[in-house]
């Protein structure tokens, strides 16, 4: 591995990190935020120091070009590095203690949005602005949006597409690395501005439609309030955030394809067909038992329903109303969406749609050729015959998923934390969604874990965001070996 080229890209990271920074210092300047000021001002000045550090060791040459361990590296390595520079403003304005900051800074930048504030409406808003970009930059991603505005990274810059783009697939809808990048992060600020259009003519100020849509398209789930959406009590605005929700949960690679060859494609997508039932049949089995064993009123329970449906299964988070006390089959429904997750190329969290239908056309397959030995054929996706490796792939990520789900909550009961709680905070982390059931319920927060279990949970955090295999190449020994295999 080219370790002048891994720590050239860092410094460029870093330094991009401190730029991202200077929007929130000059908010808290002009919001005469002088201790907010201050915080921000140190962490661009850490963010500066940390690249000159690394500038040291390192530096890109003309003909670099970046392998598969650069790769990895870069995206694992930046990623922690940003997430611990990112709790800076946190930790140094006083606002929360140390364990607690890197919490908040990696559930940002993961777009979990679980957060450990109790109380975030005494924040100054240059923090709530800090939180919501966090969301907003690991939503798309870090590396992906830096790859959009940087200098060409090489050839082997799709190594680092490939590691942090989520799901099975990863298309190429442009010959250069870069102009695909690019194309991604136009239609990232797009929505983001669409989004935010249409909070502010649903009543939002300018403020809260910004923060909020920054934190919808990047289905991160972070608000400015405690009871986020449940605030408002405004059933256009609950509308409209499931619209985005939804959006946003369908692959971004998708709507770049779309915006060349037409509207057509996006319902021609079998995955994202897909996940329109999913999230259909599921938001009606949820009004319906609400109305059944409730006795709620249709609209409220239609309105309640479409909303926590697309809020759970596109890991965003928002909360309208504490869906903690619905009914058991609404919560099963609920946490089935939350397990799914979005498409695979979005910005949401969980297993991915397409992992769902490969693995069910896998066991389809597998049945088929038991009972017809000779039977030569492959699972498909969208009409496209897919790869084996990327089968077996989606089958060694859930199993991945299943086992981590299982560490995870095991190592919360062995902190005190209850079987029932432990499994949904565990699956609710492993999924990017942030709220769940229980302790983890939809009024409560991270604040209530004990201190093993948040450290635990930006580790789980970090594994989820990645999708697991890239942190754990990058923390195994044989990584950092010569070796001709790499």
């Amino acid at each position: 591995m080219n370790r002048r080229i891994v720590s050239g890209l860092l410094g460029y990271l870093t330094l991009a990190c401190g730029a991202a920074m200077i929007p929130p210092f000059i908010f808290a300047a002009f919001e005469d935020e002088f201790r907010g000021a201050a915080a921000f001002l140190l962490s661009i000045f850490l963010c500066v120091a940390a690249t000159f550090e690394l500038e040291r060791f390192g530096g890109l040459q003309e003909k670099d070009n970046v392998g598969i361990r650069e790769g990895i590296a870069i995206t694992g390595l930046g990623w922690l590095l940003i997430s611990i520079l990112g709790l800076v403003p946190y930790f140094a304005g006083g606002y929360l203690n140390l364990l607690d900051s890197l919490v908040e800074s990696f559930s940002g930048f993961s777009g979990t949005g679980a957060t450990v504030i109790g109380d975030v409406e005494i924040l100054p808003r240059s923090i709530l602005l800090w939180r919501s970009m966090s969301n907003w930059f690991g939503g798309l991603g870090i590396v992906v949006i830096f790859m959009a505005i940087a200098p060409q990274f090489g050839r082997g810059a799709m190594f680092i597409l490939k590691a942090e783009t989520t799901g099975p697939t990863k298309d190429r809808q442009m010959p250069r690395i870069r102009d695909n990048a690019k194309a991604l992060f136009s239609i990232y600020v797009l929505l983001t501005t669409l989004c935010a259009i249409g909070y502010y003519l649903c009543g939002l100020e300018i403020f809260a439609a910004i923060n909020h849509a920054m934190t919808t398209i990047a289905t991160g789930g972070y608000g400015i309030f405690n009871g986020t959406v449940s605030e408002y009590g405004n059933a256009y605005l609950e509308y409209c955030m499931a619209f985005f929700m939804v959006v946003s949960s369908g692959s971004f690679a998708m709507y770049v394809v779309a915006c060349r060859r037409g509207v057509g494609t996006i319902f021609r997508n079998t995955e994202f067909r897909t996940y329109l039932l999913i999230i259909t049949v599921a938001a009606l089995v949820v009004a319906c038992d609400l109305i059944w064993e409730k006795g709620a009123d249709a609209h409220w329970a239609i309105r309640a329903a479409i909303f926590h449906v697309a809020s759970l299964s596109s890991t965003t988070g928002f909360v309208a109303h504490d869906f903690d006390t619905y009914p058991p089959l609404s919560k099963a429904f609920l946490m089935m969406t939350m397990f799914l997750g979005g498409c695979a190329g979005s910005t949401a969290g969980g297993l991915k749609v397409a992992r769902i239908i490969l693995l069910f056309k896998f066991v389809v397959l597998i049945v088929r050729q038991k009972l017809r030995p000779n039977l030569m054929t492959h699972v498909t996706l969208s009409g496209r015959p897919i790869d084996e490796d990327i089968v077996y792939g989606a089958a060694k990520f859930f199993f991945a998923v299943m086992m981590l789900d299982v560490l995870f909550a095991a190592v919360m009961m062995f902190d005190g934390i209850d079987f029932v709680d432990a499994i949904s905070v565990s699956v609710s982390t492993m999924a990017s969604v942030g709220p769940g059931f229980g302790i983890d319920g939809a009024t409560s927060t991270y604040a209530l874990l004990p201190s093993l279990s948040k450290f635990c949970a930006c580790g789980f955090m970090f594994l989820s965001r990645l999708e697991i295999f890239v942190v754990l190449a990058l923390f195994s020994p044989s990584f950092w070996q010569k070796s001709k295999n790499w």
